[in-house]
């Protein structure tokens, strides 16, 4: 019984950690693990998958800031032995994130005829506020009248603090 309870228990954490994607390749790193790209305010790329034998862009994402493209390729899960015999699966994730679904999918030549390029964008851009991000007492939206830019009268008792109203 506690044989079939270990291998049990065994299977259960294997398929638990199957679906880890990691920046670093996740607890058991090999080089044909799923491979994740992420994105910074000032570091924002774009990947592009090339079919080497024609030069056409298969595939191209931009990843916003404060997220990541995780890619994991299968080989000989295409629809096509000579074309297309490789399949792709990618997910865009919050930056960070270290478990999930692949829940998009495409065919894509093998390994021999790929290429992947990492470009960067120009600028900056912002990543949007988490709406499970604690909050805060110095919002904008928070402050007094007399504290903003457009103006108000100042409190009456000098001693009050701004947040105390």
């Amino acid at each position: 019984m506690k044989t079939v309870a270990s291998l049990f228990s065994v299977t259960c954490l294997c398929l638990g950690l199957s679906a880890c994607h990691s920046p670093s390749g996740g607890i058991m790193p090999f080089s044909g693990g799923s491979a994740t790209y992420w994105s910074t305010e000032s570091m924002q790329k774009t990947v592009t998958l090339v079919d080497l034998r024609t030069g056409e862009e298969l595939f191209k994402m931009d990843i916003p800031a404060g997220k990541q493209l995780v890619l994991d390729f299968d080989a000989e899960e295409g629809d096509d032995n000579v074309y297309t015999p490789d399949r792709m699966r990618y997910e865009m994730m919050e930056r960070g994130e270290k478990t999930g679904k692949l829940s998009n999918s495409m065919t894509v030549p093998n390994h021999a005829s790929r290429r992947l390029d990492v470009t960067l964008r120009r600028g900056v851009e912002y990543t949007p506020a988490s709406a499970m991000r604690p909050l805060r007492s110095d919002e904008v939206a928070d402050r007094p009248s007399w504290w903003t830019a457009e103006g108000g009268p100042m409190p009456e008792d000098k001693t009050v603090q701004m947040y105390d109203n």
